[in-house]
């Protein structure tokens, strides 16, 4: 089996069990808040962020060395999770998934003002098609736009946002701390708000969030093995076997059926994220390559974040 071809596969398992932890967020929206399930998502992450700070050699604090920079990605994460969250809850599966996908255009957009990469015309025309395929997905003035669709596109332009900032700060910042400073910031506000929404949980449902945890987990450490074992371009694509998931679970689980135009604005949102990621591939296209390096999960603050364990398994290799 060559390198590209496990890397796939492995990228696809992966994505296969973070949609099986979205079907878990959507199975408990429909009894708790997004709140609630964000408050303990985070709470029991934390154990594995306890091991990633015992494992980090590196010297120093955890104060961020781009403040303000930092407070706007913890803030850009957290309406991520929350948006997220709620977006499953209230929409089919594929529908998300397909508006979520949106990301890497948006960080192509955003990529400009905050990196300074230069956008040819080949990209631009890639990213407004696939805008025009979220409005396919959306269909204004056709369907009602809920509150729901309106979190969906917030996620969609947090994740981008933070994924963007991480480009920009990264080198510069402890891996640990552009994970700890989302997750203890989620924790915080989730949980000052919680009084007002807690709803007491079944142990079978305490229990299912612990499980996404540790789902997460597994499904990080894969993409990482995926990343280690095949190129960028042919893992990064992987992300969008999560349609097909949405589509079964979303089918045999909740009853939903993806509409022909929602998979319509989807193949076309789709088609444009791979055209991207193919371009940033090439050498002389892409000086940034934003999109390869943002490692595909959209970040909610709840969980181990792909990229910064990547950098930090590279760095423990180089040392040894």
């Amino acid at each position: 089996m060559g390198s590209n071809t496990k890397g796939a596969l492995i990228a696809l398992l992966a994505f296969a069990i973070f949609s099986t932890h979205d079907i878990i967020v959507k199975f408990l929206g429909a009894i708790y808040s997004p709140i609630q399930i964000v408050f303990f998502s985070v709470l029991f992450g934390f154990p594995w962020v306890t091991l990633m700070l015992i494992r980090d050699t590196s010297s120093g604090n955890l104060r961020p060395k781009h403040p303000w920079w930092m407070a706007l990605r913890t803030m850009a994460t957290m309406a991520t999770a929350i948006s997220a969250f709620y977006a499953f809850t209230v929409l089919p599966l594929a529908q998300v998934y397909a508006i979520l996908f949106a990301a890497p255009l948006l960080i192509t957009i955003l990529s400009i003002p905050i990196l300074g990469e230069r956008v040819r015309l080949r990209r631009w025309i890639a990213v407004l098609v696939g805008l025009g395929g979220v409005l396919v997905v959306l269909r204004p003035g056709a369907e009602p736009l809920t509150l729901g669709h309106l979190a969906a596109l917030i996620a969609a332009i947090g994740g981008a946002l933070a994924s963007i900032i991480v480009r920009k700060i990264g080198k510069d910042e402890r891996s640990v701390a552009l994970l700890i400073f989302p997750m203890m910031t989620n924790f915080v506000v989730m949980g000052a708000v919680l009084p007002f929404v807690y709803v007491p949980m079944e142990p079978m449902h305490m229990g299912g969030i612990a499980v996404m945890s540790i789902m997460a987990l597994i499904a990080s450490a894969l993409v990482i093995e995926a990343y280690k074992a095949g190129e960028a371009v042919i893992v990064a694509p992987m992300q969008y076997s999560q349609i097909i998931w949405a589509s079964l679970f979303g089918f045999t689980i909740f009853g939903e059926q993806m509409d022909a135009m929602t998979l319509l604005g989807a193949l076309i949102i789709i088609g444009s994220g791979i055209y991207i990621v193919l371009r940033e591939g090439r050498g002389n296209a892409s000086e940034n390559t934003p999109v390869l390096r943002t490692r595909t999960r959209t970040e909610t603050g709840t969980s181990l974040r792909i990229g910064p364990l990547i950098r930090a398994r590279r760095k423990r290799e180089m040392t040894e």
